[in-house]
Order: C-alpha cells, then sequence, then structure tokens
C-alpha cells in the first residue's frame, strides 16, 4: 500500500517506464552512454475502451493484463517500474510558504498536516500526500521562508495504480504526477529561459489537456480542460460523417489552416472546402481560449510575471501547424515538443515524427530508471 506518492527525488535506477492513459499503454527502457542516454526499448498499444476513463483506471484486471502482453511482445523481463498520474481533478500540485526556521521534522509535521488541508478539494484523510522543499525566499514582511512544491492525489487513485502493477507482477518505484514527468524531459530546453521567464507547457492528451505553467523547471501553476485529441477527432468525424472511432491517426494526418487563404492544396490541407475543418478548428480555438483564460490567471497573481513561450506536448501537439495557430491566436511563440531530440537520445528504432510528442511523459519516467 502506497502512504504518499512516491519519490519525488530521484532514487535508485532499476527499471522501465510505463504510462497509462486512456487510449494508450506506452513503455520506454532507457541506459546511460556516455554523458547521454540511448533509448533500449520503446513500445505503444492502444488500450480499449473501458478500461480507463476520466484518469482513473476502471478495470484493474484487464489494464494488468495489457501491462504484461506489451513487456512480453517486446521481451522486457523487469519487476520495478516509474509510471504517473495524469493531472486532473484529483491531484493538487501548489507551492506553499513555510517559515524558514522549521527543522526537517517540523516542515514536515505543518505540510503533511496542517497546510496540506487547506488545499485540497477532498478531505485530507483521503488523500496521499508528498513535498519538496525548493530555494528560499523574503517575503513582504521581511520574513525568511522556504518554498514547497506540495503534491496530493486521492487515495483511491494511487491505490488502483498500485493494485494494478501488482497484478501484472510488477512493483512501483516511482510514482509521480506527468506533468513532473514532462518537465523532465525537456529540463534543458526550459534551462534556456531567464528565472523570471514561465513556460506554458500544454500537454494534449486522449481525454484533456494539462496546462502547466513553470518557472526554472518548477511547476507554479496547472489545470485540466476537458479537451483532448478525442473531443477533436469526434467534431472532425462528425462533419465528415464518418464512424466514430479512438484512433485519431486522422486528426495526426492534417494540418491546421493559419491564414485564411489557406485552402485544399495539398495532402491533409483544411481550407474552407473541407467540411471537418470548421467543426476542428472550433474544438481547437476553444482551447485556445482555455490557455488565454490560464495565462491570465497566473499574469495576474503577481507583478513582473511574463510567459515566454508555449511548449505543445502529447499526442494531440503533433497535429501539422498547431505551433503556429497558437502563436498566432495568442500572440505568443509556440513550439512543439520533440523529446528524442530533447534528451538527445541515441535511437536504434525510427520513431516517426507524429509520434515524438506523445512521448513526453513516458520517455520522463524512463529516465528515472536508466541505468
Amino acid at each position: 500500500m502506497v502512504n504518499s506518492l512516491k519519490n519525488l527525488l530521484p532514487g535508485k535506477p532499476k527499471g522501465i517506464g510505463i504510462e497509462l492513459a486512456p487510449d494508450r499503454i506506452s513503455v520506454a527502457q532507457l541506459r546511460k552512454q556516455g554523458q547521454g542516454f540511448k533509448l533500449g526499448a520503446l513500445a505503444t498499444v492502444p488500450v480499449p475502451e473501458g478500461l480507463f476513463q476520466e484518469g482513473q483506471i476502471t478495470d484493474v484486471v484487464g489494464m494488468a493484463e495489457l501491462i504484461q502482453s506489451v513487456l512480453a511482445d517486446n521481451k522486457l523481463k523487469v519487476k520495478r517500474v516509474a509510471t504517473a498520474i495524469a493531472g486532473g481533478r484529483d491531484t493538487v500540485t501548489r507551492i506553499i510558504p513555510i517559515p524558514a526556521e522549521l527543522n526537517d521534522q517540523e516542515l514536515r509535521e505543518m505540510v503533511l498536516n496542517q497546510e496540506a488541508g487547506l488545499y485540497l478539494p477532498f478531505p485530507r484523510e483521503e488523500a496521499d500526500v508528498d513535498y519538496q522543499k525548493l530555494g528560499l525566499f523574503v517575503d513582504e514582511d521581511g520574513i525568511e521562508k522556504f518554498q514547497v512544491l506540495l503534491v496530493a492525489t486521492r487515495k483511491e487513485i494511487t491505490d488502483s495504480y498500485v493494485r494494478t502493477f501488482q497484478q501484472a507482477g510488477l512493483q512501483i518505484d516511482v510514482l509521480e504526477i506527468s506533468s513532473f514527468s514532462l518537465i523532465r524531459t525537456i529540463r534543458e530546453q526550459l534551462r534556456q529561459f531567464s528565472p523570471q521567464e514561465a513556460v506554458a507547457i500544454v500537454d494534449i492528451e486522449f481525454e484533456s489537456t494539462e496546462i502547466s505553467i513553470a518557472v526554472d523547471g518548477v511547476p507554479q501553476f496547472s489545470r485540466t480542460v476537458p479537451i483532448g485529441t478525442y473531443q477533436i477527432q469526434s467534431a472532425l468525424s462528425r462533419a465528415m460523417n464518418l464512424p466514430p472511432s479512438r484512433s485519431t491517426e486522422l486528426l495526426q494526418s492534417m494540418t491546421i489552416p493559419v491564414n485564411p487563404s489557406d485552402s485544399m492544396s495539398g495532402p491533409g490541407k483544411m481550407g474552407g472546402s473541407n467540411p471537418g475543418a470548421a467543426a476542428m478548428l472550433r474544438i481547437i480555438g476553444e482551447l485556445a481560449d482555455e490557455l488565454r483564460r490560464s495565462i491570465d490567471f497566473y499574469l495576474n497573481q503577481g507583478d513582473n510575471l511574463e510567459v515566454a513561450q508555449l511548449l505543445l506536448a502529447g499526442p494531440g501537439g503533433s497535429i501539422g501547424q498547431l505551433d503556429e495557430f497558437f502563436t498566432q491566436r495568442l500572440s505568443l511563440p509556440s513550439s512543439q515538443i520533440d523529446p528524442i531530440t530533447a534528451l538527445g537520445l541515441e535511437v536504434t528504432q525510427e520513431v516517426p515524427l507524429t509520434q515524438r510528442p506523445g512521448l513526453g511523459v513516458v520517455l520522463g519516467l524512463g529516465l528515472r530508471e536508466a541505468r
């Protein structure tokens, strides 16, 4: 049984990274090679409907069997894994100020038993909580304090992950929030920005999009909105009179028009004559509006705050020209994440560019277990 989120700080390397999502299971094994890493194994398999919904594992036995199958098919004999829980209504990440004069035991007592309950949308006794002490700062009253990163999730969620991996014959080394895994993957990219510049990381997943605004690699604000690739794909399919599908291959073959003059001049181009264009753009426009609200909320928290760039990740991050669309819509430089390049990974198998933005979380988990 897990009593808290496990090991926010790096632990002993032992296994592989496994990401569970409503539409897919992704597995990554990384190995240290000199000063860098080599991609030892990478696999993604679809998840049938009904196993994982709204951020929760709904069929522990079915999901465990699928995990065992993908490991066997890829000849991966491991016993330990790092995995992650997607952000949403059942997770909380907050930075809270704690008096600097407290010793480690007093700090732990205050964070876990006093402060945590103030920030949770569910009862403290129903939560697994962990924390990490960050840097010192002096508040407006001249009092020295620590910034503490508080992380919590519902126990029923963490328990379902533990049961699933136990059912699959695996032990969880690391259980963290998925946005932390993604930030680990792109940490070198984030170091290009000054400590005053925030970066909005937009992880467009199957059922939802997680928006994380990070400064110096630390998430300052997180929000999940119920718009993902499934909603975009469904709008596109309905408009084109296609049957519903959980596959987003059609979506990833499309290119968003960023100029009114764009037309059906090439494969996948969406112009005015394409019946799916308006429907798809309406959903993506709604996502852009939610991004704007999130960024404005962050900027209103204090003076001299700046969001320098938007980074797009997740399966939806690979939609053609989505970065240019957001750049124009939000007047904010936007770019798609390529985790393979970000990590400088040596790869022995070809990884298509359209798949790469969706690998940020699982590669970040693989880094925790690299050896």
